[in-house]
């Protein structure tokens, strides 16, 4: 899978992550500084998923309903180290959870999702 990495999330869940397989952009490498706003338009761009730990995606998406929305991964839940996050986005991947076309929230308790507006 694709994914963009806000600049909050931590570059060992990146690392782990690329280890298996996936592809994962970092703004904090690349584009630190990036607003909201800019990280939503280059995952539109580039058709990735963003990771993050900030709340502030679920409010830009649904509140300002955006046209295309670009596929969320809000992580609420930091882990006991830096690279749980990917190890438990890993786990997610490997069952029949579907990320794209969704804002998925991930919990201590659990995960949950809503479906993102169609284009």
């Amino acid at each position: 899978m694709r994914f963009l990495a806000n600049e909050n999330y931590p570059r060992p869940s990146i690392e782990y992550l690329k280890s298996k397989g996936h592809y994962v952009k970092s703004i904090q490498e690349e584009l630190g500084g990036s607003s909201d706003e800019e990280v939503i338009a280059i995952a539109e761009r580039e058709n990735l998923v963003i990771l993050t730990f900030d709340s502030d995606y679920g409010e830009l998406l649904f509140k300002y309903q955006r046209e295309a929305p670009p596929s969320v991964v809000y992580f609420r839940f930091k882990g006991k180290s830096p690279s749980e996050s990917g190890k438990m986005l890993a786990e997610l991947l490997g069952t029949e959870l579907e990320i794209r076309g969704h804002f998925t929230v991930i919990e201590e308790t659990g995960v949950r999702q809503r479906k993102l507006p169609l284009p």
